[in-house]
C-alpha cells in the first residue's frame, strides 16, 4: 500500500514499467539490496493508499492551520482598540476597574481577571454565565487601567484568551464548526501525518542519489523531484505538528492522558483549598470562579502572589465555593515561559500554596511546549510564520502527490495504484515485528488502526475480485 514516491503526506505512486518507484510485486528484490529492500514496496503502498484517501482532510487541515497561524497578528489589528490603550501616569487598584467592569456589564459573575500585563495593555475581567455566551467560553470585559474606561466587551475562549476572529478560525481547524464529531477529522490528519511523512523519508533516502535531482527534469520526473525535495525538508515539522496534534485529540489524547498518568507525568494544579494542603491531587484550580469581592479582595491576593514572585502576566480566579481560595497564576506563553501559581486564603490573605512549573514532571513540561509551539505562541511572531511555512508546504505536497497520481495513468487510465502483493515479499522475521508494532500503535491511535484496517480489507477485496476474473478469463 502506498502513493506518492518518496517523501512526505500525499498521494503520488510509481511510474508503470518496473521503474524504482513501481516494483513488480512479483519481481524478487536483488540481495545487494539487503533484507530490508523488500519493505520499500510496502511502504510505497501505504504511501499510496494514505495519500490518496487521507490528504483531503490533510489538505483541510493544513488550510485551516494556515489560517489560525496568521490569526495572532490579525487579532491585534482587528481588536487594537480593545487590546491597547493610551499609556498614562498610575494604573488603578485592580478592585477598582473591576467595579468598573461590573458597573457597565453587571450580568454574569467574574470567573477571573487578567489585570494589564503591559503599559499600553488593557485589563480584561472575564465574565462567565452571560446569556448568549456559550458555556465554554466568557465576556471579556476590556477596562483601561488609567481611566477604568471599559473600552469595550467581547466573546473569548481558551487559555490563550481568543477572541472571536481567532476563536471562529479555531474551532474551524479543530472541528469543522461541527462539534466534537468534527473533532474526528483533525484527529484523522494528525494519526496519519506522521505515517505519511515518515514513509515519504524512507522513500526518498532509498531512491537512488541519481534520481532525485529536479534541475533537467520534466514532466512525472520533475513532479516527483519537486514533492520528494520539499517533503525532506518539511518532514520533522510534519511529525511533530503529529504529535503534538494528538495529545489533546479525542481518542488518542485521552490514551496518552491514561499513560502520562500512569508514569507520574500528569499536569500538576496549585491546590485551591483554603486551608492549604500539599501538592497531592491537585484538581481544583480552575473551578467555575465566583465573586471576585471574596475576603481580603483582590488587590491584596494580588500582592501576595507579587510576593512569591509571580510576575505579568497573571490571571486571578476567584473561589469557586466558601471552602475554596484565590488563585493566580501565570499566563505567559511565550518564551521563556512562566507557568508558575499560587493559591491564596480569602480570608487572610496568606499564601496556602505554591506549584512551580520547574517542578513540573519532564512530559508535562514536554507537552505543554509541544503544544505552545503547534499552536504558534511559544516563540511568537517567528513561530507563526514557520507554521504558515509548514501549511503551505503541505498544501503543495497534496497538490503534486495528486499530480503525480494523474500522470502515473495512461489514457483514460486515471492514476493507477502501486500493484498489490509487496507483503509477501517481506521476509517473516521482519513482517511479524512489523505487524506487532502496527497493532500497538494502532490500539493507541485508534483513527490510524481503523483505517488501516480498512484500506487492508478494499485491498483484499479487490485483489480476490481481480484473481477470479483472471480465472474466468482463463477459462
Amino acid at each position: 500500500m502506498s502513493t506518492a514516491p518518496p517523501t512526505s503526506p500525499t498521494p503520488g505512486s510509481a511510474r508503470a514499467g518496473g521503474s524504482d518507484e513501481a516494483p513488480q510485486a512479483a519481481a524478487p528484490a536483488p540481495k545487494s539490496r539487503g533484507p530490508w529492500a523488500p519493505l520499500r514496496p510496502l511502504i510505497l503502498r501505504l504511501h499510496f493508499y494514505a495519500g490518496v484517501f487521507v490528504a483531503p482532510f490533510l489538505l483541510v487541515a493544513a488550510t485551516t492551520g494556515f489560517l489560525y497561524a496568521g490569526a495572532f497578528q490579525a487579532e491585534k489589528l482587528v481588536y487594537s482598540h480593545e487590546l491597547t490603550v493610551p499609556v498614562g501616569d498610575t494604573k488603578l487598584p485592580v478592585s477598582e476597574q473591576v467595579d468598573a467592569a461590573r458597573e457597565a456589564h453587571p450580568e454574569g459573575t467574574v470567573s477571573a481577571v487578567r489585570p494589564s500585563p503591559e503599559d499600553d495593555a488593557t485589563t480584561r475581567v472575564m465574565l462567565s454565565g452571560v446569556e448568549g455566551v456559550g458555556a465554554t467560553h466568557t465576556l471579556a470585559v476590556f477596562v483601561d487601567p488609567y481611566t477604568g474606561k471599559v473600552r469595550g466587551a467581547l466573546e473569548q475562549y481558551g487559555s490563550t484568551g481568543a477572541l472571536p476572529l481567532r476563536t471562529w478560525i479555531d474551532e474551524f481547524h479543530r472541528d469543522l464548526h461541527l462539534g466534537e464529531n468534527g473533532r474526528l477529522y483533525s484527529e484523522l490528519a494528525a494519526s496519519w501525518l506522521w505515517v505519511i511523512a515518515g514513509g515519504g523519508l524512507v522513500l526518498w533516502f532509498s531512491r537512488r542519489r541519481a534520481l532525485r535531482k529536479v534541475r533537467g527534469t520534466a514532466g512525472r520526473r520533475r513532479t516527483l523531484g519537486l514533492h520528494g525535495t520539499v517533503g525532506v525538508w518539511a518532514a520533522a515539522g510534519f511529525i511533530f505538528l503529529s504529535a503534538t496534534g494528538l495529545t489533546w485529540s479525542t481518542y488518542a489524547g485521552a490514551n496518552i492522558d491514561v499513560l502520562r498518568t500512569s508514569l507520574g507525568q500528569a499536569t500538576p494544579s496549585v491546590s485551591a483549598a483554603a486551608s492549604g494542603g500539599d501538592h497531592a491531587g491537585h484538581d481544583t484550580a480552575s473551578g467555575a470562579g465566583g465573586d471576585a469581592d471574596h475576603g481580603v479582595g483582590l488587590d491584596r491576593v494580588l500582592a501576595a502572589a507579587r510576593a512569591e514572585g509571580l510576575g505579568d502576566p497573571v490571571e486571578i480566579v476567584p473561589p469557586a465555593d466558601a471552602s475554596s481560595a484565590f488563585v493566580v497564576k501565570q499566563v505567559q506563553r511565550s518564551w521563556p515561559e512562566k507557568q508558575d501559581a499560587v493559591a491564596v486564603d480569602p480570608a487572610t490573605g496568606e499564601v496556602t500554596d505554591v506549584l512551580r512549573f520547574d517542578d513540573h514532571p519532564l512530559l508535562a513540561k514536554l507537552t505543554r511546549w509541544g503544544i505552545d509551539l503547534h499552536t504558534g505562541v511559544l516563540f511568537g511572531l517567528v513561530n507563526q510564520l514557520a507554521l504558515m511555512l509548514l501549511a503551505g508546504s503541505l498544501v503543495l505536497l497534496i497538490v503534486w502527490g495528486y499530480r503525480m497520481w494523474w500522470q502515473r495513468g495512461r489514457g483514460s487510465a486515471f492514476g493507477r495504484p502501486v500493484p498489490r502483493g509487496a507483503w509477501a515479499q517481506v521476509p517473516p522475521y521482519v513482517l511479524v515485528p512489523l505487524m506487532a508494532t502496527v497493532a500497538v500503535l494502532a490500539y493507541f491511535v485508534p483513527l490510524l488502526g481503523i483505517p488501516l484496517a480498512g484500506f487492508l480489507v478494499v485491498d483484499v477485496v479487490l485483489g480476490e475480485i481481480a484473481h477470479r476474473r483472471g480465472r474466468r478469463t482463463a477459462v
